[in-house]
Parts: C-alpha cells; sequence; structure tokens
C-alpha cells in the first residue's frame, strides 16, 4: 500500500492508489466528482469519469456545449474527488482546466464503441429533451448517415485536463483520526507537501 510521505511525487501515488482501486472496486474505479461554477459563481457538480494521466494532469471528456463544458470555457477552473469506499480513500483535486488537442480527443474517440460515437452526434447534451423518441430518432438519424464504423468525432466533443495546483490524499482511520497529506504545486516546479489535522 502506497502511503503519502513528504517528498514523494503526487502522480505517483496516484497512479499507485488507481492501481488498487481498480483490483477492489466493483464499479468504475475512474468515477470521480467534478466540481465547476457557473458565471454566476454558483457550484456545480457531476459525477464524471478518468479517461487518462499525464505528467500534466487528469484527462475527461465531455461535450463541449454540455453545462459543464460551457462552464469549464468560461471559467477554466476545477476541483475532482475520488472516493474509493472499499479502500477507505479519497483523493481531491484542485486547479485550472485547459483543453487536450484535437490529436489527444481524435485518439480516444476512436477507442468508444460505435454506439457512443453514435450518440456524441445525437444529444444535444444538457439541453431540454421533449421525449425519449425525440432522442431515439435522433440517434437513427446519425446512423443512416454513418453506415458504416467510421463515425468521426464531432467539433463540439472533446477533453479537458485538469492541471492541479493541489492534490489531496486521504486515509481512513480509527476514531476519525483521519490521515490527510497536501501537495502544493511550486511555481517553479515540484511540489510543497503538508500533513493536515483530520
Amino acid at each position: 500500500m502506497s502511503v503519502p510521505t513528504p517528498d514523494a511525487d503526487p502522480f505517483a501515488i496516484f497512479t499507485a492508489w488507481m492501481a488498487e482501486a481498480e483490483a477492489s472496486e466493483p464499479n468504475d474505479p475512474n468515477a470521480m466528482c467534478l466540481a465547476t461554477s457557473t458565471p454566476d459563481g454558483w457550484p456545480s457538480a457531476r459525477m464524471v469519469l478518468l479517461k487518462g494521466l499525464d505528467p500534466r494532469g487528469f484527462v475527461f471528456f465531455t461535450n463541449h456545449e454540455s453545462r459543464k463544458g460551457g462552464q469549464l470555457l468560461a471559467n477554466p477552473r476545477a476541483a475532482l474527488n475520488f472516493h474509493w469506499k472499499k479502500l477507505r480513500r479519497a483523493v481531491r483535486v484542485e486547479g485550472t482546466v485547459e483543453q487536450v488537442t484535437a490529436a489527444e480527443s481524435d485518439e480516444y474517440y476512436a477507442t468508444r464503441p460505435r454506439r457512443s460515437r453514435i450518440g456524441a452526434w445525437a444529444s444535444r447534451q444538457s439541453s431540454p429533451l421533449g421525449s425519449r423518441e425525440e432522442l431515439e430518432a435522433a440517434v437513427a438519424e446519425v446512423e443512416a448517415r454513418y453506415l458504416d464504423d467510421a463515425v468521426p468525432r464531432p467539433s463540439h466533443w472533446g477533453g479537458f485536463r485538469v492541471l492541479p495546483q493541489r492534490i489531496e490524499f486521504w486515509r481512513d482511520m480509527p476514531f476519525r483520526l483521519h490521515d490527510r497529506r497536501v501537495f502544493h504545486a511550486q511555481p517553479g516546479g515540484g511540489w510543497r507537501s503538508e500533513t493536515l489535522y483530520p
């Protein structure tokens, strides 16, 4: 089990914790709560799936015209929260947000099942839907347009990367005397860490 220490690399810790979660969590160990804010400052949160991790940050994909997409484009700051109940652990991430490159979005989009690629075209995500039949008709129209497996990525669909400024690792401990270590990104590179009271 990886235990955060002052000189550790938070990305290495997260990778080890994610590997343990993948071995123990029954469903979607990569599920995370994504928090954004509306233009007038109201918090807004929902569950999404982590689809990539690199030395720069945490990557997920969505419709840029969705509610969360619009919020991120207007205010490119976000927070993430991972909670692995069986492991009694959580990770909190706060940072700025950038769009991933078109090539990165294309690469991930190509791995999605055909029906999911169809859905990216058919769903006007977060817009009011009159009926289920309306959605099914939109899906049928897109399927008729793309008869083979080559369903291109819509220009309004792609990835975001959260560039962490703060990463906190939380471990459940007896009597609610939990273990909390937080890493702060430093302007010149690297991380500063400290232990927090539970």
